[in-house]
């Protein structure tokens, strides 16, 4: 708190009791946007319908809004709340004071918060024909409550003409150029700083963590013992490549989410879903990921940003339709994994054998499967049986886990055939050897699975392996039994 209104008690903020106090939405009463939430829920929900909405914009942000709140309304119960905020609209509430809500959302949104919380007095919000921002929403206050008549609190430039007629100006974490207008023209200002977000909240943001799972552009190099200089700095242009793109896909999936996210244990402290990020960020962060992700690529080769651009575009049909349908979800999962290994082959020019292929098929069948089966063994542990935004039941569980095991073993059974062809006793000098690479791998798909099913499991079983120290066992194995087949 930068400064306090004239009259004080206790150190805290008073407000008279003839004096109401005003609330804005978007970023100070809600650590979101609600337009760009309502927007994106229209986006993932009804893409086309959306292109309707923006044809609505020559008639005004007002309409445009409007068009948005017919179709997608976000669920006021999801919303992350500055606890700020409500302590402030509470402590003012037990002293008598008058709480009024003043939006620029459209007055379906603001009336669907109202209505959840009932804190309010009153409800000032946009209707298709006004746009309540900024001089229109300063006027429609002192047209109320006169000018001096009001205190506000905001967050936005957008704000600056509400806070001009307002008695005792509040400021919800605003931005470094809007804190210096703030303190250059209204010195007894109030700050109100709530947003935490550091340089961990965006790594968390373009999820770091799972850049791991691009490892298995490395795969077809190592099975093919290509170990040039060249060859891995190809191979490493083409590994950031993918986590970019990678990274451009999950943020776009986490605003598309936003909703499903705030429901889950497990996803709700994601930064877009917990507010600690501005969703105008995401928008920017995205498009710029995946600018530097196709540079790299056509960096590494044409070839190579061709499998970048499908993968990419697979990767969006995933997040707004396939995600939702059962089976085809996983079977996607299979592919975007097998596209990072066939992206490994033609970065350098390594030949994908046939063997190899299905080997890896099967594998990332097995994973996809995992990964789906973590998320319904930890809604069964929890007692829940909604799915939020696929089609599965808690009870599948069962299926996707026999699905899982035999993907699996299958996997293992085309490396035993390998181990006894003709092409893998040309590439090892004791083929016979790799058998034991089988008795690791039934370990480490029965350990998987057992995970799965207690609830142990990651999302990710690929970032599970590379964590998980019997996993990482199992990869040493893995690498001496190779060596010693040499």
């Amino acid at each position: 708190m930068l400064a306090s209104p004239p009259d004080v008690i206790d150190g805290s903020p008073r407000l008279a009791a003839a004096i109401p106090l005003i609330v804005d939405l978007d970023g100070t009463l809600i650590q979101t946007d609600s337009l760009i939430e309502c927007a994106l829920s229209v986006l993932g929900k009804r893409p086309l319908t959306l292109v309707g909405a923006l044809a609505a914009m020559p008639q005004g942000k007002a309409q445009f809004k409007s068009s948005l709140a017919d179709v997608a309304i976000p669920d006021p119960a999801t919303y992350p709340y500055n606890q700020a905020v409500l302590a402030q609209i509470h402590e003012a509430r037990s002293r008598g004071v008058k709480v009024y809500l003043a939006t620029g959302a459209n007055e379906r949104i603001g009336r669907a918060v109202y209505d959840y919380l009932g804190l309010f007095d009153g409800l000032f919000a946009s209707t298709p024909e006004l746009n309540l921002s900024r001089q229109a929403k300063a006027e429609l206050l002192v047209k109320h409550f006169g000018a001096n008549g009001f205190d506000y609190i905001g967050n936005d430039h957008d704000d600056v003409p509400v806070w001009d007629q307002a008695r005792h100006v509040y400021v919800v974490d605003p931005v470094r150029g809007l804190l210096h207008l703030v303190t250059k023209r209204f010195p007894d200002h109030i700050l109100i700083s709530t947003r935490t977000a550091t340089v961990s909240s965006y790594l968390r943001a373009v999820r770091v963590h799972q850049w791991v799972k691009n490892i298995l552009i490395f795969l077809p190099a190592l099975a093919g013992h290509f170990f040039s200089a060249q060859t891995w700095i190809l191979l490493l242009l083409s590994f950031l490549a993918f986590s970019f793109c990678a990274s451009s896909v999950y943020i776009l999936n986490d605003m598309l989410d936003l909703n499903n996210d705030r429901r889950s244990q497990s996803k709700r402290l994601r930064p877009f879903a917990a507010g600690k990020i501005p969703l105008s960020h995401g928008l920017m962060l995205a498009p710029l990921l995946l600018l530097a992700s196709l540079g790299l690529g056509l960096a590494v080769s044409l070839d190579l940003l061709v499998v970048l651009v499908c993968y990419y575009a697979l990767t969006l049909i995933y997040s707004f339709v396939l995600k939702r349908l059962a089976i085809l979800d996983v079977v996607a999962l299979c592919c975007l994994y097998g596209i990072r290994m066939v992206a490994g082959a033609i970065a350098v020019a390594v030949p994908l054998s046939h063997w190899f292929a299905a080997f890896a098929m099967f594998l990332f069948f097995f994973l996809a499967l995992i990964k789906r089966a973590t998320e319904l063994a930890v809604l069964k542990h929890s007692g829940s049986t909604s799915v939020g935004g696929r089609d599965y039941q808690v009870d599948d569980l069962g299926v996707i886990e026999s699905m899982a095991a035999g993907s699996g073993l299958v996997s293992i059974l085309v490396l035993a055939l390998y181990i006894s062809s003709v092409e893998g006793s040309k590439l090892y000098a004791h083929p016979e050897r790799l058998w034991a690479a089988c008795l690791v791998m039934i370990y480490w798909v029965g350990h998987l699975l057992l995970t799965t099913h207690r609830g142990d499991m990651n999302d990710d079983p690929v970032v599970f392996a590379v964590t998980d120290v019997k996993s990482l066992a199992c990869g040493l194995a893995m690498a001496l039994v190779v060596g010693f087949s040499l």
